[in-house]
């Protein structure tokens, strides 16, 4: 299955997997069927999901208060709601930080 992007209500949501303790933050690709995140914070008292909302927000120019974790707060595989932002706006900031990236249909 290739990544998706689903279209809700107050705008998009997609899956990300999350690699707590890394050596820097910052967006890889893709890994199975979900955006691949690399994160420095540790996953210990949603620390690494502050992390993950803040990071996204800086790297896709957007308010923090628009990006969500919908679930997987627990675990390394989450799905992430960004409100007011359609997929076409989502894919060229996701292409314009990886280049290589190939979403499916």
């Amino acid at each position: 299955m290739a990544f998706q992007i689903r279209k809700c209500k107050e705008g998009i949501q997609f899956a990300a997997t999350i690699q707590p303790r890394s050596s820097r933050n910052e967006i890889t690709g893709l890994h199975n069927d979900a955006l691949k995140i690399r994160l420095t914070s540790p996953p210990v008292e949603g620390a690494a999901n502050r992390l993950c909302v803040k990071f996204l927000a800086k790297a896709l120019d957007v308010s923090p208060s628009r990006i969500a974790i919908v679930s997987g707060l627990s675990g390394r595989n989450k799905t992430i709601q960004i409100e007011a932002m359609d997929e076409k706006a989502f894919l060229e900031k996701l292409q314009a930080i990886v280049p290589d990236l190939k979403p499916g249909d």
